[in-house]
């Protein structure tokens, strides 16, 4: 079978597994594209049986791709769970599988596949995203626009859960919004049309960016050149972050590979503090414990002394308790007393 004229690369999380069967079951039987998909896994998740699944309902050959592989048309290819699965050009356009550092705390990630055949296929690249929450595929969808590739987005009005294309079309200029039972013809005419000429020129940043993933580990004289150093800190590796300096979608990347886009690093430090908190809230309980014990054995002088401070740290037990429960917005909580 011959090399694809385009990539078809689609990303898809929560409520992927059946949006995903329906996409691929209006797709024509010989479509001159190759079908990359990332769809979020648990790490221990046994992706044949999505493979399985999507080939009952699809005459397109649907297979979990070795590193290496070459790219052949009217084939779909699953990222394998907790590997990225990458395109590479060449004399003979082929896939990369690799365990590298994880994008937005995903692997396999939409950002990271995207990337790759922005940089690989240029024009002939055709970026979807589908179902999911949070915000993988937002960055890779302006990925492929600025390598001058075509992006669509799954209407959010009909996805079982609307956060992946809703943040792509408030982050991206995409070009088609479109309804699944809608995609297959649109794909369809997209890569049955004349092939564009290639793009004059691939960003660096972008070929830098895809060269660190094809490497699995960066370093840090390869992230300097794409990026400045932010008084941030990685929350995977605790290592340095990088805010990388194109693009409208704000990112930053660590030295080692990790990267994330500025919402879902903002998420991630949410969850860190509110278990921070939690945590700070037990410690203040064991300590209210601890001078109620002091407080009924001391003397009159002693007993006094730890009841003061027993007052204050129910006070602050109760401000933080109140806090968590308003779901940490400071808004909806009582200033404290002076």
């Amino acid at each position: 079978m011959a090399a694809p004229t385009y990539l078809i690369v689609v990303g898809a999380s929560a409520g992927g597994m059946p949006a995903l069967v329906e996409f691929v079951a209006h797709l024509p039987a010989a479509i001159p594209a190759a079908i990359l998909v990332v769809q979020h896994f648990a790490p221990d998740f046994d992706g044949q049986h999505l493979v399985d699944r999507l080939a009952r309902h699809t005459a397109l050959p649907c297979r979990l791709p070795a590193d290496g592989e070459p790219l052949k048309a009217s084939t779909l290819y699953l990222a394998p769970p907790d590997r990225h699965l990458l395109a590479k050009d060449g004399s003979v356009p082929h896939l990369l599988v690799t365990k590298g550092p994880r994008e937005n705390h995903y692997r396999p990630a939409a950002d990271t596949l995207f990337r790759s055949a922005a940089v690989a296929y240029g024009a002939r690249t055709v970026g979807v995203v589908l179902t999911g929450m949070l915000y993988d595929g937002t960055a890779g969808l302006e990925f492929i626009k600025r390598c001058g590739g075509v992006t669509i987005v799954q209407d959010p009005g009909e996805a079982e859960f609307p956060s992946m294309p809703e943040t792509a079309l408030q982050n991206v200029d995409v070009d088609y919004v479109v309804p699944l039972h809608q995609m297959a013809a649109l794909l369809a005419e997209i890569t049955h049309s004349p092939a564009p000429p290639p793009q004059p020129l691939i960003p660096d940043d972008l070929r830098q960016e895809a060269a660190i993933a094809e490497r699995v580990v960066g370093d840090t004289n390869s992230v300097e050149r794409i990026a400045h150093l932010v008084p941030l800190t990685c929350p995977d590796c605790g290592g340095n972050l990088w805010e990388v300096n194109e693009g409208n979608v704000l990112r930053y990347r660590c030295h080692t590979g990790h990267a994330y886009t500025a919402d879902s690093l903002l998420h991630n430090s949410q969850q860190h503090l509110e278990e921070t908190l939690w945590v700070a809230l037990r410690m203040m309980e064991e300590r209210k414990n601890l001078l109620t014990g002091m407080a009924t054995r001391g003397t009159a002088a002693y007993s006094a002394q730890q009841q003061e401070k027993l007052g204050d740290i129910k006070k602050h037990i109760n401000r933080l308790r109140e806090f968590l429960l308003a779901g940490s917005n400071p808004s909806t909580v009582a200033t404290p007393e002076d």
